[in-house]
């Protein structure tokens, strides 16, 4: 698994960068994708995949310790689709 740390010091590594200012960038490119899913953008990174937002409505479901039924409130969730080549790349690696 690769954590924020990870990224930053990957940024790190490649361009540079002091540790601090690698672990700012980071923040920040996360934090803009942040932002443009909550005010209802997509997040489109070329070669990789693009990130959205799904509207799901409310729906009956069940307590899974009980077994009784309960309403699930409607919501919005954040939905990754990678990229053609991102696929591809993934499948040949194994």
């Amino acid at each position: 698994m690769t954590t924020k740390a990870d990224l930053a010091k990957h940024i790190q590594e490649a361009t540079g960068l002091k540790k601090p200012e690698a672990a700012e960038v980071t923040d920040k490119v996360l934090q803009h994708i942040c932002d443009t899913l909550i005010s209802g953008e997509e997040v489109k990174i070329s070669g990789f995949g693009h990130f959205m937002l799904r509207k799901k409505s409310a729906r009956m479901g069940r307590n899974p310790r009980t077994g009784e039924a309960a309403e699930i409130d409607a919501r919005s969730v954040v939905v990754f689709r990678p990229s053609h080549l991102l696929k591809k790349a993934v499948q040949t690696s194994f």
